[in-house]
């Protein structure tokens, strides 16, 4: 017999509006969407709490944090994606794609060694044990300078669920690391390299842009195509860059650094996607233009957790609340992301859609979560 749970009297966060109603859950879909404060016999009386789809994450360095917790530190990997996994769905992400990393640097100042093929084949046998709580696919950060690049992402076909595929090119002196002295500060503070390691560091990645950065590039947008995935840019800087993402079918941007390239990534019809701690901090740790900025110029339309999962709601109800607007603030971490990729069967509240749902109150201004669901079933 199909499970049916019905959620009443609860502030419901629709595509464009909120209104006071119902859900009835049949399984793992929303059957009925119904407006009004009253709560039928057997329904869980909501209190006027928020009800909302749950958070669709297309940009996490969290499973990488749970598999290398200290630098040098190899976890668990099965344990790590239980713990990740879990994290996230306390959180309120009910989809996630998984960000890791492909193209390494085996030799050098510093050793990026290849991890992503294991670390996914793990990810999917725990997938097929019915051992996750949320919806996982893979985002595959395509690092151009480095030297195996092409040959990690021919480990990859169109049975592992790669829905994202991101250009990344972490060249020392542009893009995200325009400002040296913000990446000389991160390399010393984590991997505590002294002067000449790091100017050798530099160097290296200097010398794999200018030997593989090209073709590269062109592998990683094949590659994206190959697997019918969605493919991103990164830290796009001047409308140059912009132009040329647009030229590769880029229909999103992963946090781009300044005001420039994000209105010409409108301009292009390219989705821009900021960090949520950016919003909560009030600014970017790289140096980098604000996420708020952004917002109050209406340059920006999806939210990532990045590298603090719980920042994912805080930063969609702070928007909401700089619009004043809270579906719009809401769709940044729902409707928006899904759509971004493909996903048409998640992302809003309405009848047919997959019943991932959170139940939230704001306690000084901060959203409190007290229930998530993923497929109908509670989760966190």
């Amino acid at each position: 017999m199909t499970e049916e749970l019905i959620l009443a009297n609860a502030t419901l966060i629709l595509p464009d509006e909120m209104v006071t109603g119902s859900l009835r859950i049949s399984g793992e879909t929303i059957a009925e969407v119904n407006t009004g404060a009253a709560v039928p016999s057997g329904a869980v009386d909501c209190e006027g709490d928020f009800l909302c789809p749950g958070l669709v994450e297309l940009h996490t360095d969290n499973l990488e944090r749970h598999i290398q917790p200290r630098p040098g530190v190899d976890w668990p990997h099965a344990s790590a994606i239980i713990a990740h996994d879990a994290e996230l769905a306390s959180t309120g992400i009910t989809t996630v794609f998984d960000a890791m990393r492909v193209g390494s640097i085996p030799s050098g100042a510093r050793k990026y060694l290849k991890y992503a093929r294991g670390l996914s084949q793990e990810l999917w046998q725990l997938r097929e044990q019915d051992a996750l709580k949320i919806s996982h696919f893979l985002h595959l950060r395509a690092e151009v300078c480095s030297e195996t690049l092409i040959a990690e992402l021919e480990e990859f076909d169109q049975d592992d669920r790669v829905g994202l595929v991101s250009i990344m090119d972490h060249t020392p002196g542009q893009r995200q690391f325009r400002d040296l002295s913000k990446l000389e500060a991160y390399m010393k503070g984590k991997y505590a390299m002294d002067d000449d390691t790091f100017m050798q560091h530099v160097a290296q990645l200097k010398t794999l842009r200018d030997r593989h950065g090209d073709a590269h590039e062109v592998e990683t947008v094949k590659a994206a195509r190959r697997f019918g995935a969605v493919l991103a840019s990164h830290d796009d800087t001047t409308e140059d860059q912009v132009r040329v993402s647009a030229g590769h079918g880029i229909r999103l941007a992963e946090f781009p650094t300044t005001v420039e390239a994000a209105k010409a990534c409108h301009t292009h019809g390219i989705k821009v996607m900021m960090g949520a701690p950016n919003v909560i901090r009030g600014g970017s740790h790289s140096g980098n233009v604000s996420a708020r900025e952004l917002a109050e110029r209406d340059h920006l339309d999806i939210m990532s957790s990045d590298y603090v999962p719980s920042a994912l709601l805080l930063s969609a109800v702070m928007l909401g609340q700089l619009w004043g607007d809270m579906p719009r603030g809401i769709r940044t971490v729902t409707q928006t992301p899904a759509q971004a990729v493909g996903l048409e069967d998640r992302g809003a509240l309405q009848a047919g859609a997959r019943a991932d749902l959170l139940r939230f109150r704001l306690r000084s201004d901060v959203p409190a979560l007290s229930a998530v669901w993923a497929r109908g079933q509670r989760v966190a």
